[in-house]
């Protein structure tokens, strides 16, 4: 999804500068598919979308050197969209950039009466002036009250000057520098941008969008964005209907005399569900902590292949010209197997050429790396020790490497 929606910004409007608000965790992956280029707000925790924001803004300010009278646009990366949907964000920033008001939305014609959405009503003060109420996640008899009357869907799509929500920042949290904001996260108040400022703001744009819009950001949506009922290594029999397959794994799925199900298998986990509850497994997922199976980083990815007592085994991929950190661990050993590719490693600051079935061994407190040639590397670690554990890595400047 973030692959795509920044292809599409960059297809609209190439001169566009765009940073991503995320966790931690998905630094690298991003970094990964699109490059070391963009710019990255990092969320230390969960704090819901204003502190997000908030944070977001002052990187912008402070740390990317934006002024504060510089328009920007707020926009997800969950949602299926085509080329006038990036149209009309570009208008929302023009509005936001002459400072018509001080914030400017993106309401979408509804096109059918959603319980999940927020709605943007038109509602007329007591002077007679438009203006707007807000309404989140009505009952489907309701939705269908406000959209008979004009509502629109907030997309959670918005515009505005930094300026704007460094203040509300500063009123709202008590701070507005970004070190601030950092080091003080995991205690700002926990609430949506919707509720803190959207729904208190009398200075509002709402501007209309009509085009193609599909929310993407629950399983059953992502299903009706699917060309093909499956994708990877599945087979539905001819007795199932609306089953949709997505199978990440090297093992085959099955269905038979299915219905109305989505099935997800990854190295993650697997998920069987009736598509219309699969927007309601985030408190289930939130309670499963386990091994961490797959995961992509900056230089390539890994995929865990066994977890057992005092030993993983991971099957690593770096892409071509790649390294890992230059690091070392205290309490495990790691050997490492070439299984494809060639390039070198660097072991206490010594340089080894590597190639396919080569075997480096790494004893707890030597420090290195490998380096990927120019076509990609692929190789078998196995770690072995009695504490095996992510927060068991040391790193190091990389040693300059020989001609």
């Amino acid at each position: 999804m973030v692959q795509r929606v920044y292809r599409q910004i960059k297809s609209v409007e190439p001169d566009a500068s765009i940073t991503i608000a995320t966790s931690k965790s998905q630094v690298s992956a991003i970094h990964n598919q699109l490059g070391e280029d963009v710019g990255i707000s990092v969320e230390p925790c969960r704090r819901d979308t204003f502190a997000a924001i908030a944070l977001a803004t002052a990187y912008l300010h402070d740390v990317k050197g934006v002024g504060r009278n510089e328009a920007v646009v707020v926009c997800p990366v969950d949602p299926y969209v085509e080329e006038d949907y990036f149209k009309c964000i570009n208008e929302l920033y023009r509005s936001a950039e002459r400072g018509e008001k001080n914030l400017v939305l993106m309401g979408i014609q509804p096109t059918y009466p959603s319980e999940k959405y927020g709605y943007i009503r038109p509602k007329a003060d007591d002077k007679g002036n438009d203006g707007f109420t807000f309404t989140e996640k009505p009952s489907k008899e309701k939705a269908e009250e406000y959209i008979a009357a004009g509502a629109l869907w907030n997309g959670g799509v918005f515009a505005y000057k930094l300026n704007y929500v460094l203040e509300k920042s500063r009123e709202l949290l008590g701070m507005r520098d970004y070190s601030e904001l950092l080091n003080s996260y995991d205690a700002l108040e926990k609430i949506s941008f919707d509720y803190a400022v959207v729904e208190q703001e009398t200075s509002i744009k709402v501007i209309h969008y009509s085009g193609k819009w599909k929310d993407l950001g629950t399983w059953n949506t992502l299903t009706e964005a699917m060309e093909e009922n499956t994708i990877g290594n599945a087979r539905l029999s001819d007795t199932c209907s609306d089953v949709h397959v997505i199978n990440e794994l090297d093992v085959p799925v099955l269905g038979v005399g299915l219905h109305g199900l989505v099935i997800s298998a990854s190295p993650e986990g697997i998920l069987v569900s009736d598509k219309e509850q699969s927007s309601y497994i985030k408190p289930f997922v939130d309670a499963i902590h386990g091994q961490v199976m797959f995961a992509e980083k900056s230089w390539g990815s890994y995929r865990v292949l066994d977890a057992g007592e005092g030993s993983l085994t991971v099957k690593v991929t770096l892409n071509p010209g790649q390294s890992m950190n230059y690091h070392s661990h205290e309490r495990r050993d790691e050997v490492w197997t070439v299984i494809s590719g060639a390039g070198c490693t660097i072991i206490n600051g010594m340089e080894h050429l590597i190639k396919t079935n080569d075997v480096i061994t790494m004893a707890a407190g030597v420090r290195h790396t490998v380096i990927a040639g120019d076509s990609g590397l692929q190789l078998i670690e196995v770690q072995v020790g009695a504490e095996i554990s992510v927060k068991d890595k040391k790193k190091y400047e990389m040693p300059g490497r020989q001609p």
